[in-house]
């Protein structure tokens, strides 16, 4: 290969290149060494932008920033000319392979692999970021694997020499995209991503700059997590075999010494609180200032979309059936004595029911009021709800990788469990068991079921499972391969029998996303997949018409969310509710004609950004819930009437505002109900019943031990069952 501006002895400045180069960023990257035999990785400019003397100038300041920098994952600048005929940066020499070499080659990374690699591209941008610079071009070219850790060089050419350069959120969306990249064997899919990662890489990728965490905060959030680093080497055999071949293909010579500091430790009580990312990942959910969530009631001031379905938009009050009130409503905030005061929850320590210890832990779980299905990654068996003794055999149905934020695998309906699941010989099934006797009513492949046969299966991802009216209803993602957060994601829906598992009919697109099953009737809700900085829409699907599209409401404003569609929605006594206006409106519509029924604004007392969580309702329907921040509105599900507001007090397991994670909008079981009381969990790792009727704690269940993304749990009948590693634990809805 010939090297623009190399001597005929294959130089550049001091250094011989040695093999041959490859192809990062802005320029060619060779191994070299000195006369006196030391090594250094040398970057050539291209030959179109070292014509440019502007180029230079950047290129300049950019080496003089760089020479000062340096951190246990950044490559340091040693040596660089920006007014040679072809311009060149050397860095200090690092034995190691590209990322893209090694996923190529070996395929995807493991889960600890994959945190060391998040870490680790972390921590150095926050250095550079720190010093005002950016790299520019993180990729899984630019990225080296070494035996102990991933590095990155202090100087990118794009991004020291573009003009404009660069943002560091544009780093941060290249620190995304390869993770991803690692996690997925190169098909950039985000289902692929570990539990742990998924809400932070997810956020790296969000179409708006501003809403993508920080280096800090993504270092500060796998720190807060807690998990074990891996023990022994951190990447897989194979690679580690082609580092040591690409080490000895240099030939023996002795790198550059630059001092690398030791990994930071960060002082108790700096850094970024996860609770702080976790708010900018779901869209800046309310008072970042501290204290309860100041919510302001005002139907008027927050006009519906314009072009909604049953009627013209308009900035007046929505049109109400006869004898309903006006949205309007009078403050909490202290502003009319007229308005519901919060409750501020504090409440005895649960007494337990029944706890039982078993041999794995639970992946996913559901229950009857008389049965609890449990689901390891090795059987699925059933617990007598009242006592916790077994119920039926165990099977050797399966889930290894059981619920999480984008992941819904059971479902219960009319006597029957349902559950994704593999056993010993298959895979991608989709079972129904009878709550009766635990017996298998029906099994199915739902591989067989996919539009072109098993062969595809990949292309259809698994999301959400739910069962409703003698259906059964399987939703998730269309993967086509490719990746980018312009194009919308495409959806699906599929429904079979409940009787017999048979596949009824299918419908797919980019408006089907985030889908809603009812716990009666026929119609759902889904919500389109959102472009880059474009607004959505919710619409009906008619399952009576086998998914025909029905009534669509067109939303204003683009999604805070990157990883499914928007925006959070629930249905309450016919009718549909979802996040509207900016995330701070709850708009309630009738399910059969999209007609606004209410809408209600909340606001903050502090000026702060608000953003609904996910709404839920009575399992009568007649009240409505809303989660935003550190309080819980409850509001009649006929006109809006507050009927309580439940705060809560005190900090998060990480030192923040303690909220109620159903506020957050990242994850599913969060808050569920039974007749007469309301279980949600909150940040500091409490599970709270409230009275239904008074916004009153009836009883708290608190444990430390539980992980970051939140307890495993589910409402049966009056009780609720909680999960804790090893541990099933029962509680009644009384608390006694």
């Amino acid at each position: 290969m010939e090297v623009p501006g190399a001597g005929r002895h294959r130089r550049i400045g001091p250094y011989a290149l040695l093999g041959s180069g490859r192809t990062v960023g802005g320029g060619e990257l060779f191994a070299a060494r000195t006369d006196e035999g030391l090594l250094v990785t040398v970057t050539v400019a291209g030959p179109e932008p070292a014509a440019n003397p502007e180029f230079r100038d950047r290129l300049r300041a950019a080496v003089e920033a760089a020479r000062s920098l340096s951190g246990a994952f950044l490559v340091p600048v040693v040596d660089a000319d920006a007014d040679a005929p072809v311009p060149w940066v050397a860095t200090r020499f690092t034995a190691g392979l590209p990322l893209r070499h090694a996923v190529d080659r070996h395929g995807a990374l493991g889960e600890p692999a994959l945190r060391v690699l998040a870490d680790g591209l972390a921590r150095a941008l926050a250095v550079l970021h720190g010093a005002g610079t950016v790299h520019g071009e993180v990729d899984p070219d630019s990225v080296l694997l070494t035996m102990d850790g991933p590095r990155i060089g202090a100087l990118g050419l794009v991004g020291a020499t573009a003009s404009p350069p660069p943002s560091p959120t544009d780093d941060m969306f290249g620190l995304g995209a390869t993770v991803l990249y690692a996690a997925s064997g190169g098909e950039q899919d985000t289902d692929a991503l570990p539990a742990s990662l998924r809400e932070v890489i997810g956020g790296c990728l969000y179409p708006e700059p501003s809403d993508r965490p920080t280096a800090e905060q993504l270092v500060d959030y796998l720190e807060h997590q807690g998990l074990p680093a891996p023990e022994g080497g951190w990447l897989p055999p194979a690679v580690t075999a082609d580092m040591a071949a690409a080490a000895a293909a240099v030939g023996s010579a002795r790198a550059v010494q630059v001092p690398v500091p030791p990994r930071p430790v960060r002082a108790p009580g700096t850094g970024v609180s996860r609770r702080n990312l976790i708010i900018s990942l779901a869209g800046g959910a309310a008072l970042l200032g501290g204290g309860a969530a100041a919510l302001a009631f005002s139907g008027d001031s927050a006009p519906p979309p314009e072009g909604r379905a049953g009627g013209p938009g308009t900035t007046a009050r929505p049109t109400r059936p006869s004898g309903a009130r006006t949205t309007s409503a009078p403050s909490p905030s202290g502003s009319s004595a007229d308005g519901p005061e919060p409750v501020v929850l504090a409440g005895p320590d649960a007494v337990k029911a029944w706890s039982r210890t078993g041999k794995r832990a639970p992946t996913c779980l559901e229950a009857s009021d008389k049965v609890v299905m449990v689901v390891t990654d090795k059987a699925t068996s059933f617990m007598e709800a009242a006592s916790g003794n077994r119920a039926f055999e165990a099977l050797n149905a399966r889930k290894t990788f059981g619920e999480n934020s984008s992941h819904h695998p059971t479902a219960y309906a009319d006597g029957v469990f349902y559950l994704f699941c593999e056993t010993p010989g298959q895979f991608d099934l989709l079972a129904a068991f009878d709550a009766a006797d635990g017996k298998v009513k029906w099994a199915v492949s739902l591989a067989a079921s996919d539009p072109g046969g098993a062969k595809i299966v990949s292309n259809y991802g698994r999301q959400y499972l739910a069962a409703s009216g003698g259906t059964v209803y399987v939703c998730g993602l269309v993967r086509d391969g490719k990746f980018s957060v312009d194009a919308p994601k495409t959806g699906y829906i599929r429904a079979l029998s409940a009787t017999t598992g048979k596949k009824l009919w299918q419908v797919q697109g980019t408006d089907i996303n985030n889908v809603l099953v009812p716990p009666s009737g026929s119609r759902l809700l889904a919500a389109s997949a959102v472009p880059a900085k474009q607004p959505g829409r919710v619409q009906m699907i008619d399952a009576a018409r086998k998914g025909a599209r029905g009534w669509k409401v067109p939303l204003r404003y683009p999604s805070g969310y990157f990883s499914s569609g928007w925006p959070l929605t629930g249905y309450a006594d016919g009718n549909f509710l979802f996040a509207g206006g900016k995330g701070d409106t709850l708009s309630v519509v009738d399910a059969a004609t999209g007609t606004e029924k209410w809408h209600q604004r909340f606001e903050a007392r502090n000026g702060d950004r608000v953003s609904m969580g996910t709404p839920f309702s009575s399992p009568d329907g007649a009240t409505v819930y809303v989660p935003v921040g550190s309080e819980l509105v409850a509001l009649a599900t006929a006109d809006g009437t507050p009927r309580w507001i439940a705060t809560l007090d005190g900090a998060s397991d990480s030192g923040g505002a303690n909220l109620f994670k159903a506020s957050l909008g990242l994850s599913g079981r969060e808050a569920q109900c039974s007749a007469d009381t309301v279980f949600a969990t909150d940040s500091a790792k409490t599970l709270w019943a409230i009275d239904a009727a008074t916004g009153r704690a009836r009883w708290k269940y608190s444990d430390p031990s539980q992980p970051d993304v939140g307890f495993r749990w589910t409402v049966g009948g009056d009780r609720v069952f909680i999960a804790s590693h090893l541990t099933m634990t029962a509680i009644a809805a009384d608390g006694r």
